[in-house]
């Protein structure tokens, strides 16, 4: 029976995040949500069990007050949640995630078939800490996956690139990094949700780590890029047609 590791994120909601007068981002009133690519990640872990049997792990670095998250993270398929918490580890870069996260798969997990992670998260989306995690356990990345299987010992997976599709396979253990195609995220159910209190969740801190980096960005403003918009009408008769072609022309759409 496969064991699945799906990492998730705990990020702001940025439907929630309005704009000051003075043009600064206004996050008082902010909810929070999982990452909408790692939603992606704990679906197809859920589905892969559902289809195969096994267990999905979800794990999650971030701030002690990122519980809500994990109970959601649970709520959505995930049997056991590994919940590292930390003040500090609301501004960890990717490498410093990366880390973190291989210490915990290696040390708390150990035994594991396939890691799937978000392509990016919804707040930084750097790309980056799928791949430096695959790196530091050793193991191969299969990168912007739209469809996944596995078969014996081996995973194999859609690439969607930029000139096509692309069909790999690596020995397992391995990581994947999913994109939004692969799948819908189910919508938890009252029942899910009062399962996932039920479900259990290890608790590490920053003093039950090896190896605890500290964060190496800091936010020191943050301000809404301002985007001037303009409107031009134009009717359906020929002069207006032709007015409407020389506009895209001269906007280079049309040559």
């Amino acid at each position: 029976m496969p064991v699945l590791v799906a990492c998730f994120k705990w990020v702001v909601d940025e439907a929630y995040i309005r704009r000051t007068s003075a043009g600064e981002l206004d996050l008082s009133s902010v909810s929070y949500k999982i990452s909408d690519y790692d939603r992606n990640a704990l679906e197809e872990a859920a589905r892969m069990k559902e289809a195969s049997g096994g267990s999905v792990l979800a794990v999650t670095v971030g701030v002690p007050e990122s519980t809500k998250g994990v109970k959601d993270a649970l709520s959505r398929g995930a049997d056991q949640a590994f919940f590292i918490a930390d003040p500090s580890f609301g501004m960890l870069g990717a490498s410093e995630t990366a880390a973190i996260l291989a210490e915990v798969i290696r040390t708390r997990i150990g035994n594991f078939d396939l890691v799937l992670c978000g392509e990016g998260s919804s707040d930084l989306y750097n790309q980056q800490v799928g791949i430096r995690l695959a790196e530091r356990l050793g193991i191969p990345c299969l990168s912007f996956v739209q469809k996944l299987e596995l078969e014996e010992g081996r995973v194999v997976a859609e690439r969607r690139l930029e000139d096509g599709i692309e069909r790999v396979s690596a020995p397992l253990p391995a990581v994947v990094t999913v994109l939004p195609d692969i799948n819908i995220p189910r919508i938890p159910g009252v029942k899910d949700t009062l399962s996932a209190s039920r479900k259990p969740v290890v608790t590490i801190g920053k003093d039950d780590l090896a190896v605890a980096p500290d964060a190496h960005f800091r936010t020191i403003s943050l301000a809404a890029s301002r985007l001037d918009r303009q409107c031009e009408r134009f009717g359906a008769d020929e002069t207006d047609i032709r007015r409407f072609i020389g506009a895209l022309r001269q906007k280079g759409v049309l040559r």
